[in-house]
């Protein structure tokens, strides 16, 4: 081409999450079986939509107003239900207005990023989720700004990092939280979103708080909403329908402002992200329509209750065979339904391997996935139990970590299935970490 097409934040745009599918499917198409723990997606785990769910969307189906446009901002009724939700919860008041609905969370994400000035800069937590990570430092034109979780202190934010990172550096303005947490299954205490809030406060900065999981939680934990403990600071809260009901194909996110006027320059955000809504015409209508239908639905809390007691009983049964493993930092899960296990510091090393049973995938190993230029020690160790146990897991250096280590998901429905997913997985560690 005559000029350069892409801009330079173009390359920091990677989905580990889904690369990975690439070198599983090389295994599929020898023949053999792959164990997929790489994406969140209910669904491919057997978790479906129940009946009483698909009998309110085929009645909706059967409706002629389902296929026509609705307003830009939404369908009207359906963000009046979500503003009565979150005003039910006494915390920040907002109205329908204050509500914008998306084709799915990522694309709220992406639209938030694309339009805030590149010198502006949002610092978000570390493992990071890789939509938002990669989403900012795209329009940044830069490697992502982070803070770190702790996986000595049950992930828990390291608040002097934060602290000093929003102190040293002008150019952020705004600090993203993702609660409960993907990828670690951590719940933000209430103390230290209160002390982000007035971190926030103290520095002028605007909140993101992407809560898709905020229905997802167990093991005793109830997480707070950022309506909940904002007061008067502004902020973004990203919410969808694709997990907890589950429904990830109806690519159905919003996002709530709170705050808008308090700020002008935040309020002129707002504006844009509705402004560029407007010229999209709307978002797709069924599953907004659906939306308030089953969640006001007197099977819906029972349904949902009953789904996060069988995500921590496979917490339980992960943490059953995972936490004696000695080379690695094992911490429980309280919400979303991830876990991230790193390994404890000089676990991993070059030269370590697994005996891969196929002559083929070894071939295929060796001659391709290891010569990747760079490539990480947890990578590594993630395409070795793929080759050897069929695995399909997440390196943690992938979600903008230093960190060395994979996440795994908590959806698999079959317990047998669990239990024998995650012996390979111990196995494999251990014989690793014991080969060199």
């Amino acid at each position: 081409m005559r000029q350069a097409l892409l801009q330079a934040g173009a390359s920091e745009l990677s989905y580990e999450i889904r690369g990975i599918v690439k070198k599983a499917h090389q295994i599929q198409a020898l023949g053999l079986p792959v164990f997929w723990e790489n994406i969140g997606d209910p669904i491919q785990k057997n978790n479906y939509v129940p009946d009483w769910m698909k009998e309110i969307i085929t009645q909706l189906v059967q409706e002629n107003d389902t296929y026509g446009y609705c307003h830009s901002k939404g369908v009207l009724e359906t963000r009046q239900f979500l503003a009565a939700q979150t005003n039910a919860l006494g915390g920040v008041q907002i109205s329908e207005e204050d509500i914008l609905f998306f084709n799915g969370l990522g694309d709220a994400i992406a639209k938030v990023y694309q339009y805030i000035r590149p010198t502006s800069r949002i610092i978000g937590p570390s493992p990071a989720y890789s939509t938002h990570s990669s989403a900012e430092a795209a329009h940044a034109n830069h490697q992502p700004l982070t803070y770190r979780l702790d996986p000595d202190n049950r992930w828990y934010p390291d608040m002097e990092d934060l602290y000093n990172k929003v102190r040293y550096n002008p150019n952020i303005v705004g600090i993203l939280i993702i609660n409960p947490d993907n990828p670690t299954g951590m719940v933000y205490p209430p103390e230290i979103l209160r002390r982000i809030v007035n971190l926030a406060r103290e520095f002028n900065l605007f909140l993101i708080c992407d809560e898709i999981y905020i229905n997802v939680t167990y093991n005793g934990v109830r997480p707070l909403a950022l309506a909940e403990v904002i007061e008067d600071v502004p902020g973004i809260a990203m919410r969808g329908m694709s997990k907890e009901l589950p429904w990830p194909g109806a690519r159905c996110g919003w996002v709530e402002f709170y705050n808008r006027n308090q700020d002008a320059e935040f309020n002129k955000l707002c504006e844009t992200l509705d402004n560029a809504k407007m010229i999209e015409v709307c978002a797709t209508k069924l599953p907004q329509l659906a939306l308030p239908l089953i969640k006001q639905d007197p099977r819906f809390l029972p349904y949902r209750e009953a789904e996060n007691q069988k995500i921590g009983r496979r917490s339980e049964i992960i943490r059953q065979i995972l936490s004696p493993v000695a080379a690695i930092k094992f911490n429980e899960t309280y919400g979303a339904f991830y876990n991230t296990i790193v390994f404890k510091e000089g676990m991993l090393r070059p030269g370590q391997y697994l005996h891969i049973p196929n002559p083929q995938v070894q071939h295929i190993l060796e001659t391709q996935w290891l010569m990747e230029e760079n490539i990480a020690l947890d990578k590594r160790f993630v395409y070795y139990l793929l080759a050897a146990y069929g695995v399909c897991v997440v390196p943690i250096s992938s979600f903008c970590s230093d960190l060395q280590g994979f996440r795994v998901t908590l959806l698999e429905e079959n317990e047998e299935m669990l239990r024998d997913t995650f012996s390979r997985i111990k196995t494999g560690i251990e014989a690793y970490v014991a080969s060199a």
